[in-house]
């Protein structure tokens, strides 16, 4: 059973940033696709940005240029750094695994963890 762990949520005001991240203890964890995820109340989970095993990374739009994600295949976790942060991006987020496939739909993955709430206020 594969258990990630998020943290690094909070409030933040607009134009701000946050840095979160995602425990994934794994003696596989470099062979992993990762992912992070965002569902804001009454909307569909969305895929934010993704990493794969040769850390290459795939954004939505809507971050592109302001989101990072990164991955130290040394130290275990998965960051997902945020900048310039809009009342959009409040969400519950989540980080995902998968160890056949990755990317920005969430069906492609099958380890969540329980979610960090960001909320950025005007």
């Amino acid at each position: 059973q594969v258990q990630l762990v998020e943290s690094g949520g909070g409030s933040v005001q607009a134009g701000g940033s946050l840095r979160l991240s995602c425990s994934f203890p794994s003696w596989r964890y470099g062979r992993y696709y990762l992912g992070w995820f965002r569902q804001a109340p009454g909307k569909e989970r969305e895929g934010v940005a993704a990493i794969d095993r040769d850390f290459k990374t795939t954004y939505a739009s809507s971050v592109q240029g302001r989101f990072t994600i990164s991955r130290d295949n040394s130290k275990n976790p998965v960051y997902l750094q945020m900048n310039s942060l809009t009342p959009e991006d409040t969400a519950m987020y989540y980080c995902a695994a998968d160890y056949e496939r990755g990317g920005l739909a969430a069906r492609d993955y099958s380890y969540w963890g329980q979610g960090t709430q960001v909320t950025v206020s005007s």
